[in-house]
């Protein structure tokens, strides 16, 4: 009978104790970057709210690029540098940003150019939710968030406070 009234509450979208659903994970305000050319790279931002158990981001997928990874900005002397993560923590009843400067989806080798305007269908993969559908909108590049202006004209790659920007895997 209690595995019947676990099975029941995953249906209906319910959290079960130590359990997380796909209904649980709302993504608010994702967006991702115009890129202007194809083999470069884009990445995505969002801010995923957790209603449930605490849950961790594994992968995303898209068809849009030759591979899809999760990464994070670590300072190396006075460096920002981007870095592949595993995974990325999504706290019982809490918030992960993902945001310019800070963890993001990394689409390395595009098919073909992201304009503005476009959208892109990515799937995210949690460990307890499973998979959660997300359409993604292209804007400006160097935008940093939805609706929000580019400061100052800024580009992707722009230097960040603190020191400049690079992409590189240590």
């Amino acid at each position: 009978m209690k595995s019947f009234a676990i099975a029941a509450a995953l249906l209906l979208g319910l959290s079960v104790a130590g359990q997380a659903a796909a209904a649980d994970i709302e993504v608010a305000n994702p967006f991702m970057r115009a890129a202007p050319m194809a083999g470069g790279t884009g990445a995505a931002f969002m801010t995923i709210n957790n209603h449930g158990a605490a849950d961790r981001l594994l992968a995303a997928e898209a068809g849009i690029s030759k591979s899809v990874e999760l990464h994070t900005h670590v300072k190396d002397g006075d460096i920002y540098r981007m870095r592949k993560v595993e995974s990325l923590v999504v706290p019982e009843h809490g918030t992960a940003e993902m945001k310019p400067g800070g963890d993001h989806i990394m689409f390395i080798g595009l098919n073909a150019p992201m304009k503005e305007g476009a959208t892109v269908q990515l799937t995210l993969k949690f460990e307890k939710a499973g998979a959660v559908v997300v359409q993604v909108p292209v804007l400006a590049p160097g935008a940093m968030a939805p609706g929000a202006m580019v400061p100052g004209g800024g580009a992707p790659g722009a230097a960040m406070p603190g020191g400049m920007m690079h992409h590189g895997h240590k």
